[in-house]
């Protein structure tokens, strides 16, 4: 029977949901799993999310599909904690709870690669299989890493539509997230090889980098600042959906509105407004809910041990179908889409 334990500031909300002919307990999961069985029975299994930060909307479509999932997969329990603010450090103290609970699969969107893998590696030790998703940990601390999409594709599209945007030349800007995030690390990183390589891009530069810390307030006076510091800026990419709502806020009552192209990752339920009125073209971004699916049915095939984050293994991902361990222990979920004033209307997420 899928249950809840309320172990934390947000408790998820599924009902029950039987597993018939369930196999007994047999042991804690560990790093020992093989590829062919031999690990626990997950309808007796407990698996914690620990996201970047609680109360963020994109957090939140992610959390419930991972949800969702967690009982579809037949686990007995499903948690859902963590901190309200997304520093390097504010994750360690859930992590070791969970580990003292004996927690069999911990889900973790890291914000420091490295800060988290101390405590990791005592959870890992007292039998909990570990997958990241969305940010990475350091590939040392995890079994896996679901990423939400192969993160050079995820850089490039964002180049693409901000190049579009403003014609193929002029000054950018990005606003991320925390300074220390893997995943908008490593997007910022491919973007800045591909303006420096590519001669598509040799007219735009990027001229600022700054960190609305996934705090909307934050990021509202990070985007002002910008505008302040670089009043001929062309465009704005913030490949974060805090960042980029909050941007579209500023400029859609700024005397920069329809000057300043924006792009970058957002939720169509969010964005829409933005879209309809002028202020934002086009943005991307996946669907956040798959990204939790996948996550879960990860750490299912883990604590039963049909796989064990070698490249290669296969496991199935419900109804999202068969995915592929790839080098380094990561899975990829999907391509991203692009939303605009022709299809925003077609996406409720």
């Amino acid at each position: 029977m899928f249950t809840t334990r309320v172990r934390a500031r947000r408790t998820t909300g599924l009902m029950a949901l039987a597993t018939a002919g369930a196999l007994s307990l047999s042991a804690c999961g560990g790093s020992e799993g093989g590829g062919e069985g031999g690990g626990e029975a997950v309808s007796d299994a407990a698996i914690t999310f620990i996201p970047k930060q609680l109360n963020n909307p994109y957090t939140d479509v992610v959390l419930n599909g991972g949800e969702e999932a967690a009982a579809e997969a037949g686990f007995a329990e499903a948690n859902i904690v963590g901190p309200l603010d997304a520093s390097a450090s504010s994750q360690v103290t859930f992590i070791n709870a969970e580990s003292q609970a004996g927690t069999d699969a911990i889900a973790i969107a890291a914000n420091d690669p490295d800060a988290v893998c101390g405590a990791l590696g005592q959870a890992s030790e007292a039998g909990a299989k570990i997958v990241a998703f969305d940010s990475d940990t350091n590939p040392d601390c995890r079994d896996l890493f679901v990423n939400q999409v192969n993160a050079k594709d995820a850089a490039l599209v964002q180049l693409e539509m901000i190049s579009e945007q403003i014609g193929g030349e002029g000054k950018i800007a990005i606003l991320s997230a925390t300074a220390n995030a893997t995943n908008q690390n490593e997007w910022i990183r491919y973007m800045e090889e591909e303006l420096a390589s590519n001669p598509e891009y040799e007219n735009i530069e990027l001229v600022a980098k700054v960190y609305g810390d996934d705090e909307d307030n934050k990021s509202f006076q990070e985007a002002q600042g910008l505008l302040q510091a670089h009043p001929d800026l062309d465009g704005i990419i913030s490949p974060t959906t805090v960042g980029i709502a909050a941007t579209a806020r500023y400029l859609s009552t700024s005397e920069h509105k329809g000057d300043v192209a924006l792009t970058g990752l957002g939720l169509p339920n969010e964005m829409r407004s933005f879209v309809k009125d002028g202020t934002v073209t086009e943005f991307a971004l996946w669907d956040p809910a798959q990204l939790g699916a996948v996550t879960a049915q990860a750490a299912k095939a883990l604590v039963e041990g049909t796989i064990t984050g070698e490249a290669g293994e296969t496991f199935t991902a419900g109804e999202l179908g068969e995915r592929t361990v790839e080098e380094g222990g990561v899975v990829v979920v999907g391509p991203p889409t692009r939303f605009n004033a022709e299809n925003i209307d077609d996406y409720d997420f």
